[in-house]
């Protein structure tokens, strides 16, 4: 496609959005069903979620679920992630309040992911407008900054949208509604907490809205404030003790779900010492020891560190919300308006003191020098070599320790908990703010306008504890005894002038506060995400067909998007002894056309009420990848006025995002398996003989009897490095929907019955994927050498590692993926006055249910298809139902939520077990919330309820198994990882 000239584009836009601004102040795109001011005619023109077409005679193409305000309130969530979650719709979430506490960044932070494509491939909107991410390079919308209570409705629509609504609606649009044209004043409080005392939440919001005396302006106010309290790993009897799948230790897939606890860490905060050919610890008396038991056993007690009694299941959150919202018709048909919000939230996390070793700050050889050499020249003019020793290493270490380098001077290696600096954790502040102007009106009786400006921007500062300075660390540890003083220094001229405080890390409590103060160096983050987008749609009505009038809209759309994200000096660096992640900083503009058109064919013939067209087109020309297209084509066929079907062909396109492009080498800590596990001398086979190749593999087999094996620090310690690629394409994606909606008239028993039925198919091309690191390690030692570049084995052993053990699994982000899913939706609701039967109250249900009959992820060009439908997060079948019954001032809602039988990741299961695909999985889990009201008067409205109400046990994904959320045990985004909850509470209205 020929190249847009972007300076003539950028005119344009500029000169619409100026003679938007220049008649008043802007106002967002009109919501779903949102009808528009009356026009000469006194006609109302409408327009609904999935098109910018504002018709007199608009019929709905896409199939759109939509979650009420009124669930909303008798869910009493605190964030409305929480209630969407519940929708069959959504698969698990890329970061949520249970999932994050091991997050470096954006913990906390709520996100969604439709049909379990990825959060990037979600569009998130407010009022019908694009929302400001609140994750740094990427483009999801952080839902802690939208008030549930503030929300009218929510419209989820799955499949392609970026025709209408641009990129990243790969897999659909979920469209939140605020509430506007408020009258009086609300105000609603609650307070829960779990059944085993912890969890507190509590909510206060109000609520405010007049109308001016001549009925033309409005504003509106709305200001909530929610704090969710912490819930610890050790207050859960199942993740109170570290512990892993037994499964893991024995081989056996029998044993996969079951937990062989304890299962301690290595790193005692009393330090593990290694000293020639002797272990030494302290035991808990504080004597010093020659073995070390990390589990304990018959005669031992256990030397290693429970890291679960320091772990977070679910992170404490604090919000502070405002929005307000102010419209006035200026002029009959033009209505100026203005909206913004703010939030600010804190969140904090907690995990475990930092594991340190001799390899964080001796990374070479991973061994720490007890003797040291200092040359000094003597009265006669000669070189003299006096050896000093380390001031704090004990008599029985000393003595057992060897020169393991060849310098001559004793060595040692240790590893050892920092429980002396204090647990690690971070406490980010996030602010966030949104603000939309627009006007619109009548052009004339036909056509409408409407532009709009809006800008967001979202900051984060996060202070980080317990991380180190690893080169102060050293200076420290390098101390000797000061002859003239009889007391510790450290041994080094410069870091004493530099205030450096000698460090002994033998036994717990030894680290004195000084030397604590003197080694610990804080975490600092800054990020800034700014969004500014414009942009003016024409909306009218073109000619009369026999069967109605053709509908269209067209316009300009103009986006700027910036991340920037930046940890302090020493973690860009890796010197504080954790992950290296260096600054990220970069920008995208995109200018886009597009147009949609409505056109009736057939109408008022027999089988054939109505039959429209509707088609729809989006040019985008990105400063990144350049010039992109989507479209639509759908058909709208009603035989009778019960029944309605639907067809939606679409192209859509989702352009990389700023991480995906600019992010620099970071490194990370993932969880693999080893191919080379349990490879032998003799055993047979290619992939035997491709790690007996190398050569620290084959040594590491031959220090261990012929076997190739890991220590627990092996599994644990794999890091490796993730990179952005500049030169991403865009991803493409092609969907269909097809759909029936059945609404019987003429039936008293079916009178508020409707039956939807909609099949989805969903395949996205040239896909953005970071290459999957296990599946790296298969094509490297299953033939195509290419791979063993992202692979580093250690090729010396250490006190903590084993020679041969993998080091570092890098991965980069490549158009190189395909994913695909289908499957079909089915959405039932109905409502009945009771009366009718003779019984009393009102009755009313719906049921939504995804049945997914594929949903699978190719990796690379060429490579097998992972199909990961009915795993763990994606499940085969889901569903939600709620049903609500009322009788006078009461009332009470009984809420279901099905998630069907699932299997382990069935690469999990082959790599680890050589086991075929769902040989090992958890059955289906149902969770019932239950909701009662009382209006005791007109004003005042008084609730209670209980969320998993019969304290259902989510499922036992241990640690060791892949889909764990670690502190959990289980898979925290999709199982109910707090167990039974109560709340109560008010509201009023005036």
């Amino acid at each position: 496609m020929k190249k847009f000239t972007r300076s003539k584009i950028t005119q344009s836009i500029k000169f619409a959005c100026y003679m938007g601004t220049a008649v008043t102040l802007l106002s967002p795109m009109a919501n779903a069903a949102e009808v528009t001011n009356e026009g000469a005619d006194n006609v109302e023109r409408i327009q609904v979620t999935g098109s910018r077409i504002r018709s007199t005679d608009l019929q709905e193409f896409t199939p759109v679920q939509t979650i009420s305000g009124a669930e909303i309130d008798t869910s009493s969530v605190a964030n409305i992630q929480e209630l969407l979650l519940k929708n069959p719709a959504f698969g698990s979430p890329g970061i949520s309040r249970t999932n994050s506490n091991f997050s470096t960044s954006s913990a906390g932070v709520a996100t969604v992911d439709l049909r379990n494509l990825g959060s990037s491939r979600t569009l998130v909107l407010v009022n019908g407008k694009r929302v400001v991410s609140g994750i740094p390079g990427s483009s999801a919308v952080d839902l802690n900054t939208i008030p549930a209570q503030f929300i009218e409705r929510v419209e989820v629509i799955s499949g392609g949208a970026s025709a209408v609504y641009g990129s990243d609606a790969l897999a659909g649009v979920v469209n939140i509604i605020l509430k506007k044209d408020f009258e009086g004043l609300e105000l609603e409080g609650q307070f829960g907490q779990s059944s085993e005392g912890d969890g507190e939440e509590s909510q206060l919001q109000v609520t405010f809205g007049s109308t001016s005396a001549d009925g033309k302006g409005n504003v509106m106010f709305h200001g909530s404030y929610t704090d969710q309290g912490a819930v610890f790993s050790r207050d859960r009897e199942r993740s109170a003790v570290d512990q892993i799948s037994l499964g893991r230790l024995t081989g056996d897939i029998n044993d996969v779900f079951t937990p062989s606890r304890p299962f301690f860490s290595s790193f005692p905060p009393q330090g593990r010492f290694d000293a020639g050919d002797t272990r030494f610890t302290y035991d808990s008396a504080g004597n010093l020891i020659n073995s070390f038991s990390t589990n304990g056993s018959d005669t031992q007690e256990a030397n290693g560190f429970n890291r679960n009694a320091f772990r977070t299941i679910a992170i404490p959150t604090e919000r502070y919300l405002l929005a307000g919202s102010a419209n006035y018709e200026f002029t009959e048909g033009w209505v100026a308006s203005l909206n913004g919000n703010y939030a600010s939230s804190q969140t904090q996390t907690e995990l475990e003191p930092f594991p340190f070793s001799t390899d964080d700050i001796y990374p070479v050889d991973g061994q720490a020098a007890i003797e040291y050499a200092n040359f000094i020249e003597n009265d006669a003019g000669e070189i003299e070599k006096i050896i000093l020793r380390n001031a704090f290493v004990p008599d029985a270490i000393f003595d057992a320790a060897t020169d393991t380098n060849g310098d001559g001077l004793k060595d040692i290696s240790f590893a050892r908990r920092l429980a002396d600096i204090g647990p690690r954790g971070n406490i980010a502040d996030r602010d966030s703010f949104q603000i939309t102007a627009s006007v619109e009106g009548e052009l004339s009786d036909t056509w409408s306008l409407n532009a709009f400006y809006s800008y967001g921007q979202t900051k984060e500062s996060q202070v980080s504890s317990g991380q180190i300075n690893v080169l102060n660390f050293r200076s420290a540890f390098e101390s000797v005894i000061n002859p003239e003083t009889g007391l510790a220094e450290c041994r080094d001229e410069i870091a004493r002038a530099q205030g450096c405080v000698p460090l002994s890390p033998f036994g717990e409590g030894s680290i004195t506060p000084e030397a604590a103060a003197y080694v610990n160096a804080s975490g600092l983050l800054s990020t800034f995400v700014s969004q500014k987008t414009a942009g003016v749609t024409f909306s009218g009505e073109l000619f009369d067909l026999p069967a109605g009038t053709v509908g269209t809209a067209f316009g300009v759309d103009y986006r700027e998007e910036f991340s920037r994200d930046e940890f302090d000096a020493l973690q860009q660096a890796g010197l504080n002894a954790g992950n290296a992640i260096p600054r990220t900083e970069g920008k995208f503009d995109v200018i886009e056309y597009f147009g949609e058109v409505q056109v009736p064919l057939l109408a008022d013939l027999p089988l054939v009420q109505r039959l429209d067209l509707k088609a729809a087109v989006r040019f985008s020309d990105y400063s990144t990848v350049g010039n992109t297209t989507s479209w639509d084509v759908g058909l709208n066929w009603a035989p009778i006025d019960e029944v309605k079907l639907r067809v939606v062909r679409a192209q859509s396109t989702r352009a990389p995002n700023i991480g995906e492009l600019f992010s620099p080498p970071s490194q990370t800590f993932p969880s693999v398996t080893d191919p080379c596990v349990d490879v032998t001398l003799t055993s047979t086979g290619a992939l035997d003989d491709a790690c007996r190749a190398d050569a620290s593999v084959l040594s590491n087999i031959q220090a261990n009897g012929g076997t190739f094996t890991l220590n627990q620090s092996d599994i644990q310690g794999v890091s490796g490095f993730n990179r952005g690629n500049p030169e991403l394409k865009e991803e493409v994606g092609t969907s269909l929907v097809a759909g029936i909606t059945y609404s019987p008239e003429g039936i008293p028993v079916l009178e508020n019955f409707d039956f939807n039925f909609d099949y989805f198919d969903i395949e996205i091309e040239d896909a953005i994927v970071s290459t999957p690191r296990n599946f790296i390690l298969d094509q490297c030692y299953g033939g195509d050498t290419t791979f063993c570049d992202f692979i580093t084995r250690r090729n010396v052993s250490s006190a903590t590692n084993s020679i041969g053990s993998l080091e570092f699994v890098d991965s980069a982000v490549t158009n190189s993926g395909g994913l695909e899913t289908s499957g079909y939706d089915i959405v039932i609701s109905y409502s009945k006055e009771l009366e009718d039967y003779n019984l009393v109250g009102d009755l009313s249900s719906r049921l939504s249910y995804t049945h997914v009959i594929r949903n699978d992820v190719t990796p690379l060009p060429g490579s097998p298809v992972d199909p990961s439908n009915g795993e763990i997060g994606a499940a085969k079948d889901k569903f939600f139902l709620t049903s609500s019954y009322g009788y006078e001032d009461y009332a009470i809602t009984w809420n279901m939520t099905y998630i069907g039988e699932s299997y382990l990741d069935d690469q999990f299961l082959f790599n680890t077990f050589e086991a075929a695909p769902e040989s090992a999985g958890v059955g289906s889990y149902i969770y019932h919330d239950v909701n009662v009201s009382y209006n005791p008067t007109e004003n005042l409205e008084l609730f209670a309820g209980v969320n998993n109400a019969f304290d259902k046990d989510p499922a036992p994904i241990l640690t060791g198994v892949t889909g764990n959320s670690t502190g959990t045990e289980t898979a925290a985004g999709i199982y109910d990882p707090i167990g039974r909850r109560w709340y109560a509470g008010f509201r009023m209205k005036f």
